[in-house]
């Protein structure tokens, strides 16, 4: 008993002895080459959780070291360094970059990350170094042609316009195919607001840190129900420890229209109206010599502001931005003006075993929406009439069928929105003190929207119309809950790794929509009944990665996905996935190979569900309220009359089963490192909206699960670091996707069922241009043969009977061409010199056509003389064609199915770097950087891009010239 408190006294004296012996370590990190500062280096304690990171001057102060611990400086894209602590006050250490880059990156996948060498599906992180750069106001243009599989397609050239996004094509056919997005870990609701632009673009893109592209089901199948079309996660910038950093950047841009449609001039509509209009029609035409569309169109200049802070303590980090947009459109009167502000709070507590996450972006747009009616009304109307009249006033035909004077759309017509959107989210994640390998998570978030559309036309408007007002608001809410566990086990007697992750998430959205009838007679709006809707998805999922000796990767997921959309009977649906890869350069055969730095080979399967069908309720039978417009009178009383919807209470998932085989590979360090996917979709139960038989159901169609349909593809996708030197780097980038997409059934004899029309086009109503049929890629153009005489040129009203009974009817339209590439590519070039940088991105595809709805039109001569009171223009390929036939088949003759394959310059930029300008903490750049500058194409439309396939009124894409500031110190 006495050696007992002998011991205790002993150590009760030794303790603070020990206290004493535990110093502070001072010291700066710097990279070898540069030997400039390297802020966020981590700085630990070699088997402990204590530990800081440098500061924006690679400085760091480290407590609690005892002579003989180990230093580990870590920092991604750097060799590590361990430094042993022998009571130093300050150390100087500088970090190698590491060639091998590709070993450290990390890649978020879903409720986690992992890093890219141990990643086992089709996955593709971009960056900062990887962006596009210019003026860019959205992140689909910041990755446009960076990611082999990935398609985006603006829709026009205004600022801040929405795109349609594709990954490994559409896998339905009326269902949503856009994929879905995940900001900070919060799934967002799909679709914009009311008073609002393209929805990305209420994230600023200076504010974006990384965008990560999961393509194939085993990658995507956590996500469950939203995810058959691929999930793109974007990460937002965060706060690093050390001094208040500021970050300004700004750029001035000037936009020009690139090309206008051929509209005829004023001398050849002359001799057009001589050469075939009758008396009247000739006594019609003006003196006058205006280009519509140079009225309509002007240089546009637009701002972009945005400054950030960050920053942080040995616990707490930090980052706040502000931006500032204002930009103008082309067209007169186009104008967005956007504020955002983002903030993200990071804290780590109870010595790193509690952090807490805090992110918030919100952003505030007003914009004028110009009056796009003035773009198909600059190319008919009349060239030879002037602006104005005698009287000053806008120069209008009295005929109220007549166009309508461009500028007067534009002036007298006036289309406003506001809009806010506010992400926000609180995640944390605790390790348990006494099991430290597994850690609970708790993420709540919300994405909120509100907006507003109104506008009038004007009292001085000559036609019936003039004062009317309109109004329409609305608001989407979306709330989310994830928790989850997460458990990381290391068996070093088996050389193995368990990662375990499982939880449950919910997610509800509602909206509500606040609509008014003008009422002319008062001059008053009258409100519409407000129905608000309510869509819930709630799941279970859980995945497995184990690693075994680092060379065998396997991944297990497993979702189990209930939708508010479907009947009790139907409403949950199980989505697994599985992938396998194996590290070859690991193994005996390949590790000797000096060359090599990475070799491995990925195969993956799993399933993902569909449940967006636009309708919220479309399986419950429901009672709809007719609006103030529809209401019985019974004496002096007025009353809202409801009819039921329509409804298929036999609903049910939609189900995409993927399979895809991939090889990332790296040699000479991973100076030349690229992969190559093959996959395969096939979708069955396909979601589509098709007529129902007569006298069935409550309307004329009606959403049923109808069929199959198989994409497959190959993505090839490469880097070459050229030149990598102290003065010169040199980088190499690109990217090409082959692609095919069929519909395999449709549960209908294609023999007797025509299939289902879609692709509605100008010029015709209720017409269509395009079909959906078993055999056939979706959206196939559907039409008639154009006959030629035997110089090749098209014979008016003339087409082939093609099933030879006699007569030319829809029993001889075919579908011929697509508007789906058979191939797109990307390529990309930066090359650095010293302080000076230039960058590089072209992009393009083939084997995609469009519908020329422009010249099928305007392209005939009734357009041109449709009347003996009025004129009206038309393009070029009326003087080509001179077709006159009033038959609905000229619109849909093959003649205007054209070839729309391009490859375009998307953007130029080249900077200069003052570095350590006026102090030693102060670099600037500036940059000039052009847009959309040479495009190379056999198309005849003004531009081969077009959403869907079908150009009828496309907003022009200018180029743009940007002037960019960038200051941080």
């Amino acid at each position: 008993m006495k050696t007992i408190y002998k011991k205790l006294l002993f150590l009760i004296l030794l303790l603070p002895a020990t206290l004493l012996a535990q110093s502070s370590l001072e010291g700066v990190v710097l990279d070898s080459k540069s030997k400039q500062p390297l802020p966020g280096v981590n700085v630990v304690i070699q088997g402990t959780a204590t530990g800081t990171s440098t500061d924006f001057d690679g400085k760091f102060k480290l407590g609690k070291v005892k002579s003989g611990d180990k230093i580990v400086f870590s920092f991604i894209g750097y060799k590590e360094q361990i430094v042993q602590f022998n009571n130093q006050k300050s150390i100087s250490v500088s970090l190698e970059e590491e060639a091998n880059q590709l070993q450290e990156v990390v890649v978020q996948i879903g409720y986690g990350s992992v890093k890219k060498k141990d990643a086992t599906g089709s996955v593709t992180t971009i960056t900062s170094k990887d962006f596009v750069k210019g003026p860019v106001v959205a992140v689909d243009q910041m990755i446009q042609g960076k990611v082999a599989g990935l398609q985006v397609t603006n829709g026009g050239g205004s600022p801040g316009e929405g795109a349609t996004i594709r990954i490994r094509g559409g896998s339905s056919l009326s269902a949503n195919n856009d994929p879905l997005f995940v900001i900070d870990g919060i799934p967002v609701a799909n679709g914009g607001i009311n008073g609002g632009r393209n929805p990305l673009a209420t994230i600023n893109q200076n504010n974006i840190e990384s965008v990560t592209v999961l393509k194939d089901a085993s990658a995507t199948a956590i996500y469950g129900s939203r995810a058959s079309n691929g999930v793109i996660i974007i990460t937002t910038k965060k706060g690093k420890t050390g001094d208040l950093k500021v970050e300004y950047n700004s750029y001035l841009s000037l936009s020009q229209v690139d090309k206008k449609v051929d509209a005829l001039s004023s001398t050849q509509f002359r001799d057009f109206i001589t050469a075939n209009g009758n008396a009247s029609q000739q006594a019609l035409v003006g003196q006058a010599d205006t280009d519509w569309q140079d009225e309509i169109y002007r240089t546009a200049i637009g701002n972009d502001h945005n400054v950030a802070l960050s920053g942080g303590v040995e616990n707490i980090t930090y980052r706040a931005s502000l931006g500032l947009a204002d930009l103008n459109g082309i067209l007169k009167r186009d104008n967005l003006f956007r504020s955002t502000i983002g903030l993200s709070l990071v804290g780590k507590f109870l010595d790193n075993h509690l952090k807490v996450e805090l992110n918030n972006n919100s952003s505030s747009m007003r914009n004028n929406y110009s009056n796009r009616g003035a773009i198909g009304a600059a190319v008919s109307f009349d060239p030879t009439q002037s602006v104005f009249d005698s009287n000053g006033d806008y120069f209008q035909w009295t005929n109220n069928l007549a166009g309508r004077n461009p500028l007067s759309l534009i002036n007298q017509f006036n289309n406003y929105g506001n809009s806010f959107r506010s992400i926000g989210n609180v995640q944390t994640e605790y390790k348990l003190h006494f099991l430290p390998e597994l850690k609970l998570v708790a993420n709540l978030g919300y994405d909120e929207l509100s907006g507003r559309s109104y506008g009038n036309t004007s009292t001085d408007f000559a036609f019936p119309g003039a004062g009317n007002r309109y109004d329409s608001r609305n608001t989407r809410k979306n709330k989310l809950m994830d928790l989850f566990f997460n458990y990381n086990k290391n068996i070093n007697s088996i050389k193995t790794v368990f990662d375990l992750t499982a939880g449950y998430t919910y997610q509800d959205f509602r909206d509500v929509t606040e609509s008014f009838n003008y009422d002319a007679a008062n001059d008053i709006l009258i409100p519409n009944p407000i129905i608000p809707t309510r869509t819930n998805l709630q799941s279970f999922f859980a995945r497995t990665n184990i690693t075994i000796a680092d060379k065998y990767l396997l991944t297990f997921s497993y979702r189990r996905d209930g939708s508010s959309r479907f009947t009790e009977e139907n409403r949950w649906s199980d989505f697994p996935a599985a992938a396998l890869a194996w590290k070859l350069n690991e193994e005996g055969l390949f590790k000797n190979i000096k060359n090599l730095s990475n070799l491995k080979l990925r195969f993956g399967w799993g399933i993902t569900g569909q449940q967006d069908i636009g309708s919220i309720y479309p399986s419950i039978p429901l009672y709809l309220g007719a609006d103030t417009g529809a209401q019985y009178q019974f004496g002096n009383q007025f009353f809202i009359p409801f009819r039921p919807q329509s409804y298929n209470s036999n609903l049910k998932w939609e189900e995409t089963e993927t399979r895809n085989i991939g090889l990332d590979f790296g040699f000479f360090k991973n100076r030349f490192n690229g992969t190559i996917d093959v996959y395969e979709k096939r979708t069955k139960d396909l979601l589509a909206f098709i007529s129902n038989p007569p006298f069935f159901g409550f309307s004329n169609a009606d959403f049923y699960n109808i069929g199959k349909m198989r994409n497959k593809g190959i993505e090839l996708s490469a880097e070459v670091v050229a030149v990598q030197g102290e003065n010169l780097n040199w980088r190499i980038g690109g990217n090409v996707t082959f692609q095919n997409s069929e519909i395999e059934d449709l549960f209908l004899d294609p023999q007797f069922f025509p299939g289902i029309n879609t692709g509605g086009y100008s010029g015709g109503v209720g017409n269509t241009i395009q079909n959906h049929q078993v055999g056939y890629a979706p959206n196939s153009f559907y039409v008639y043969e154009q006959a030629y005489d035997l110089n090749g040129s098209p014979i008016d009203g003339v087409f082939i009977d093609r099933n030879g009974d006699g007569a030319v009817n829809e029993q001889d339209k075919y579908r011929y061409k697509k508007p789906a590439a058979d191939v797109f590519y990307g390529f990309s070039t930066s090359l650095n010199y010293k302080n000076w940088d230039l960058a590089m991105s072209w992009r393009g595809s083939w084997g995609n056509y469009n519908y020329n709805n422009v010249d099928s039109q305007y392209g005939w001569t009734n357009q041109l003389l449709v009347r003996d009171t009025d004129l009206s223009n038309g393009v070029t390929n009326v003087l080509e064609t001179d077709f006159s036939s009033t038959d609905v088949k000229r619109y849909e003759s093959d003649y205007y199915i054209q070839d729309a394959s391009f490859v375009r310059l998307d953007n130029l930029t080249l900077g200069y770097n003052f570095k350590n300008f006026m102090s030693s903490k102060t670099n600037v750049k500036i940059s000039f950087a052009g847009q959309n500058l040479l495009l190379f194409t056999n198309y005849k439309g003004i531009d081969p891009e077009v959403q869907n396939g079908i150009d009828s009124n496309l907003y022009p894409r200018p180029k743009i010239y940007t002037l960019g500031l960038n200051v941080n110190f």
